[in-house]
């Protein structure tokens, strides 16, 4: 057994928590460069709160997901502030940016020095600025990973900052900042936060440790994202499903994921579509296919077992068929009203570039059976 897990300096977890901010900061930094969502009501509170405790801010405001550009605006802002602490409060999109800002605001040079793929792919050498990290809604999970991922709009690709040192110094988890979230966006994160506890179970990178983190979450996510889509004041729901995608973080971040994410890169890269949305429009064709891949080429593996295993937890039934759990995964697709892939203006013509683009994803190389072109090309024709 060989296990290497880090994850973010400190985890604090629980309604309310997000009031002790000021303490957290105090002795981190006195200017801080605040990345936040536009409406997120406690988001916009930020930079008053600091200033109880004497700490500066600056703030941007994050819109859409980030790409080289937004980034490169943010940290031009933070260099010229000579801010000394980087907070993130608000989705995915804004934890990320903080977290890219943070490392360069410790490391010289360019952003594409350290990007994968189409930068130079540098080892990130120093700690990042100190970084506490707030999430607003229940789904990446990117406040305990080691990566912020970014777009690349003119090569229609996202690609990753990655280094252990970017992992924030405080990971702020307060359920209560989720319950603004739309039907909509709790059905896309949520489902990102599912995906996360499964595919890390299954994945050719399981381990023993991110293994007790996805039996305790994949039960949760089954029996509470629907209610908290149903109602999203339903404070128990909320509260389950930020445990859930703190769960998946740690998981991605120190396991591996599968062919859904393999997927969702390319094509968030290619397509204006939410990442979770993505991620959940082919889950239900990628599990299917999977089980069918594995008993047909691999049939003594421990991933068949596991989806077993998925099955009984989603379905509540003893002894459920692995089969099962991919029929109940395309069940709550329907309920949450995930997208068809078409709905998310994707073309059948398009489907030999994703699958070219997602065979060289790290997601993909993580799944638990090598895939054949054909058997990609059948999920997608499957999920659209």
């Amino acid at each position: 057994m060989q296990i290497d897990f880090a994850t973010s300096g400190r985890i604090l977890f629980g309604n309310g928590k997000v009031t002790e901010l000021p303490q957290l900061v105090q002795g981190l930094g006195q200017r801080a460069f605040v990345a936040r969502s536009k409406s997120h009501p406690y988001a916009q509170q930020i930079s008053t709160l600091l200033q109880t405790i004497d700490v500066e801010a600056v703030e941007y405001v994050v819109q859409g997901e980030p790409s080289i550009a937004s980034v490169k605006n943010a940290l031009d802002q933070a260099r010229a502030a000579q801010c000394d602490l980087v907070i993130g409060i608000g989705g995915g999109s804004v934890i990320d940016t903080g977290k890219a800002v943070a490392a360069m605001l410790a490391n010289p040079g360019d952003m594409m020095d350290y990007l994968e793929v189409v930068g130079l792919g540098k080892k990130i050498a120093n700690r990042s600025k100190p970084y506490i990290a707030i999430p607003t809604t229940a789904g990446t999970g990117s406040e305990v990973t080691r990566n912020a991922v970014i777009a690349v709009p003119e090569k229609r690709v996202k690609v990753s900052m990655r280094s252990a040192t970017m992992l924030p110094d405080v990971a702020l988890i307060d359920p209560e900042l989720s319950m603004s979230m739309s039907p909509a966006l709790t059905a896309s994160t949520g489902m990102d936060a599912f995906i996360q506890v499964i595919e890390p179970y299954v994945s050719n990178g399981a381990n023993a440790m991110v293994d007790l983190f996805c039996r305790d979450a994949i039960p949760r996510a089954a029996r509470n994202l629907f209610k908290a889509y149903q109602d999203g004041q339903d404070r128990a729901a909320r509260e389950q499903m930020a445990w859930v995608s703190l769960m998946g973080g740690l998981s991605l971040a120190n396991a591996r994921l599968g062919a859904s994410h393999g997927f969702a890169g390319p094509i968030g890269g290619m397509f204006d579509a939410p990442h979770g949305t993505i991620c959940a429009a082919v889950m239900p064709a990628v599990m299917s296919m999977n089980i069918r891949a594995l008993k047909e080429r691999a049939s003594e593996s421990e991933a068949i077992k596991r989806y077993a295993e998925i099955a009984e937890w989603m379905t509540g039934k003893a002894a459920a068929e692995a089969e099962e759990g991919a029929e109940w995964m395309e069940q709550i697709c329907r309920d949450l009203k995930i997208p068809r892939l078409a709905d998310l203006g994707i073309n059948r013509s398009d489907f030999e570039q994703i699958v070219e683009k997602a065979g060289h994803s790290s997601s993909m190389k993580g799944n638990p059976v090598q895939l054949t072109h054909d058997e990609m090309i059948e999920i997608l024709d499957l999920s659209y």
